[in-house]
């Protein structure tokens, strides 16, 4: 910062200046500087440091860069640092010496602060966005295949028989859990650190309730040393999102199996699929392993911030500003990953009757067959070890237990009846699961309607929420 300083007897070197600055990557923050400075500027009128006539005309000078910056008309200068030293070199310029008054009981260290706090804010809620778009289109999948029947699996084996909407419900699971993660680190971020200067706040007598209300924060930070020096925030949220992108990996993980030849239980659509350059009859799932892919960046950006913070001494230091390409990074990341896999699965098809013939292979009724010996009065470890003994049976005789003869059947147990073929008819070894949380049709229908309320909930508060309101 020597152009504005008198302590530097030398011009810095170009080196330096190149190694420094910031501009290239936070003029991004543009807005969200022009907004801190206009709160400031206005509580520096409201308490009379400045006049209100002072206070206005740099409130329109700010203004008015502003909308040369929206229309691409500003310069920066690596000169100048980062974009808070370009936007009041362009103030000053402007304005002459009254410029030079808008920094008056502030820092570079709140404002910073201050500016990726609002524009945080802002990403979050465009994210949470795209995680209710999402949760909309699998619920309309949900709605639809109540009673669409798959194998459910564990260790990639085929264990019992679910619903396809039971399946993408355990998704939307996750994807709830999402939102309410970020929406907790909102609340917890959603303090305003302006005022708290370099990192022993000012002996101007600002108000900085009034600038943190104009602003939509809840209240402003308590310490002005951790004013300027917390980025758990950022932690916080580059974490949540890291989350985000493993349930979009494995949720791409699980569309590239199921779309592949050997399964077939969904198709992508030809728009979100590619060729090959060499052999015509490939379809690949390009955009899904694209996905799965990003999560690792995601995840690493995320690591490589934790590591940058783990050592830092209070209050501000330089290292900091390694926080900006990382999180820019995250988020860009996840908003683009989202734009392409929420249109990806809206037009996905569901194979049902693959889905349904998956059912009858792999003995994924056996569950069924010991608990109707249990209902019948076996223990069921001894349920379970005849169920064993039946399926070791049917695989040497390659044959599906819904295919066993009654008298295969009786071979085994007297207990068996007629009702047994009934019992474990896929239909039923889904359908009778009405528990909480369960597959059956019942209790999907329950879980529809808990998700719908939570989606109207949260629409409501995505639309309460005013982006860049003070502009």
């Amino acid at each position: 910062m020597q152009y504005f300083s008198g302590r530097f007897k030398e011009k810095a070197d170009d080196l330096i200046l190149d190694f420094h600055s910031s501009i290239n990557f936070d003029k991004r923050l543009y807005r969200y500087d022009i907004m801190g400075s206009i709160a400031h500027v206005r509580g520096l009128g409201k308490q009379n440091i400045l006049t209100m006539e002072e206070s206005k005309k740099i409130e329109e000078a700010l203004r008015e860069i502003l909308e040369d910056m929206d229309h691409g008309k500003v310069k920066f200068s690596i000169e100048y640092e980062d974009i808070h030293m370009n936007i009041e070199k362009i103030l000053i310029d402007k304005i002459g010496n009254l410029g030079k008054k808008l920094h008056t009981g502030r820092s570079r260290n709140d404002q910073v602060a201050l500016d990726m706090k609002l524009f945080t804010k802002d990403e979050i809620k465009k994210i949470q966005s795209y995680i209710i778009e999402l949760i909309e289109i699998l619920i309309d999948f949900a709605r639809k295949h109540k009673h669409t029947y798959m194998p459910g699996f564990t260790h990639l084996q085929k264990a019992q028989p679910v619903s396809f909407s039971h399946y993408i419900l355990a998704y939307v699971e996750m994807f709830r859990r999402d939102y309410e993660r970020l929406e907790n680190s909102f609340n917890l971020m959603n303090t305003s650190p302006l005022g708290s200067a370099a990192l022993a706040g000012t002996t101007h007598p600002l108000d900085r309730n009034y600038t943190s209300e104009i602003l939509g924060f809840s209240h402003p930070t308590w310490n002005s040393m951790d004013g300027v020096s917390d980025r758990d925030y950022l932690l916080e949220v580059m974490s949540d999102l890291s989350i985000v992108m493993v349930h979009l990996s494995r949720f791409s993980e699980e569309i590239i199996t199921y779309c592949s030849n050997d399964y077939g239980y969904i198709e992508l659509s030809d728009a979100f699929s590619t060729g090959s350059s060499i052999m015509p009859q490939k379809k690949n799932p390009d955009a899904a392993e694209l996905i799965r892919g990003k999560s690792g960046r995601v995840i690493g950006d995320m690591t490589g911030f934790f590591t940058t913070m783990k050592g830092i001494p209070l209050a501000y230091n330089k290292d900091m500003q390694e926080d900006k390409e990382a999180f820019f990074d995250v988020v860009d990341s996840v908003k683009a990953c989202f734009t392409v896999f929420n249109e990806m699965v809206k037009t996905m098809i569901v194979k049902k009757e693959k889905m349904y013939e998956a059912c009858k292979h792999g003995y994924i009724n056996a569950t069924d067959i010991a608990d109707y010996l249990t209902e019948k009065g076996m223990s069921f470890r001894d349920a379970y070890k005849l169920t064993g003994a039946m399926v070791s049976y049917g695989i040497e005789k390659k044959k599906a237990l819904d295919d066993f003869s009654m008298e295969e059947f009786n071979n085994f147990s007297g207990l068996f009846n007629e009702d047994i073929y009934e019992k474990i008819s896929i239909e039923y070894c889904v359908e009778k699961r009405i528990t909480l949380g369960g597959p059956g049709s019942e209790s999907v229908g329950k879980h529809i309607e808990n998700i719908d309320k939570f989606l109207k909930e949260s629409i409501e508060n995505l639309k309460s929420y005013k982006i860049n309101d003070i502009l």
